[in-house]
């Protein structure tokens, strides 16, 4: 079995190349001419690397698969970790078009954008008897002055869809305690996407997860986790996460999954309220920031994910799914970032946390999702490439 991944120089992505290539899959890493320095190549699990030109890399990936399906007489599961790459392969003639010479697991364009809005995720949520948060519209020609003073504060806004405007995760939202500020995040997201972004209630409890594999609606696996640390932490990606037996986000992601009859990855993102009861935030329908929890945890997703892409490549020869794993009680880290959470809640007079991370650094039983002694390379060139960075 083959498997060719894209976007290797997002960390998630090593998770799938280390799953993958220790369970006996040939494992071919893609990356587009200038996406910055591609992680999974310097692993030593990647086997053939391929660097596709920044312009027509589509054709390039598409003849790489031609090239491997005419070579093992078997078409290869073809990946795509970036949500950029998903949102290309997802389009129903570039689809058409691919499963000639690979085999793709992955979202129709309508599951996509069910999931990618935060106002029809809410919708669907709200249909479902999912919680969500309450949210705030302005009135027909309302000024945004206006609104924004009669809002209850603090309240988060941010566009329906971040990650279309190119927007990092830490930029995706603005937590505002004035109006002045609640004004002010309101005209720039929407001068920004050209259409009114969302503003919902602040929860200022506990954030959770619920990640998934789904196909045609019924989740295969599923993952829980608590975000433990985070950076920046007023409010960024985590830095480090617990996995948990959530049996309700379980239910009400599979509520979600079926009522879209999704098939693909998603990662499905809560938090507590005042109250500690979890409403649904937004989902991610895409390989998702803690993927490496994946791996830390035995749970078995990326190699299920790569062998129901195979099959639906080839369907004469459908090789046996793996059983999911047993789902290893772990926390897992991603270092350097959360040595700088753990600074930053230092900063803030949130000792506990901070020394939290502090222990959690020499704490053997503590998993990192970049860092494995038998694969140091793409540590280091992570540790280079962040060390550039702040030089810059």
């Amino acid at each position: 079995m083959t498997a060719v991944i894209t976007d290797v120089h997002y960390r998630m992505s090593l998770a799938l190349i280390r799953d993958l290539a220790q369970a006996g899959v040939r494992v071919v890493c893609c990356e587009r001419a200038g996406a910055g320095a591609p992680l999974g190549f310097s692993s030593k699990y990647a086997g053939e690397k391929v660097l596709l030109p920044e312009e027509g890399w589509q054709e390039e990936l598409f003849r790489l698969c031609e090239r491997l399906t005419a070579e093992e007489g078997a078409r290869p599961a073809l990946l795509p970790v970036g949500a950029a790459t998903l949102a290309v392969l997802a389009q129903p003639e570039v689809r058409a078009r691919f499963q000639e010479v690979c085999g793709l697991c992955i979202p129709t364009p309508e599951q996509l954008d069910d999931f990618n809005s935060k106002e029809r995720a809410a919708e669907l949520a709200e249909e479902l008897g999912v919680p969500v948060p309450r949210r705030f519209s302005p009135a027909a020609g309302e000024d945004p002055a206006a609104f924004a003073a009669r809002l209850s504060l603090p309240c988060v806004v941010k566009p329906l869809c971040g990650e279309k405007l190119g927007l990092p995760a830490a930029r995706r939202y603005v937590i505002a305690r004035t109006p002045e500020a609640a004004e002010e995040a309101f005209r720039r997201f929407r001068d920004l996407a050209g259409e009114d972004p969302v503003v919902q209630e602040y929860l200022p409890g506990g954030a959770l997860g619920c990640s998934v594999l789904a196909e045609e609606g019924r989740v295969l696996v599923s993952l829980c986790h608590r975000r433990v640390r985070e950076y920046p932490v007023s409010g960024g990606p985590s830095t480090c996460c617990d996995r948990v037996d959530r049996p309700d986000l379980e239910d009400w992601a599979a509520a979600l999954v079926g009522r879209t009859g999704y098939t693909g990855l998603a990662m499905f993102e809560f938090k507590e309220g005042a109250d500690g009861a979890p409403r649904l935030l937004e989902v991610n329908p895409r390989v998702w920031g803690t993927f490496p929890l994946t791996r830390a945890s035995g749970s078995g997703i990326p190699l299920l994910w790569c062998t129901l892409s195979w099959n639906r490549g080839n369907p004469d020869r459908t090789a046996p799914l793996p059983p999911a794993g047993a789902f290893r009680p772990c926390r897992m880290r991603f270092f350097p970032t959360d040595l700088a959470a753990a600074l930053g809640y230092l900063r803030r007079g949130e000792w506990g946390r901070a020394l939290g991370a502090l222990a959690d650094l020499v704490r053997p039983s503590v998993k990192d999702g970049l860092w494995e002694w038998g694969d140091p390379g793409p540590w280091l060139a992570y540790l280079r490439a962040q060390m550039g960075r702040e030089r810059t």
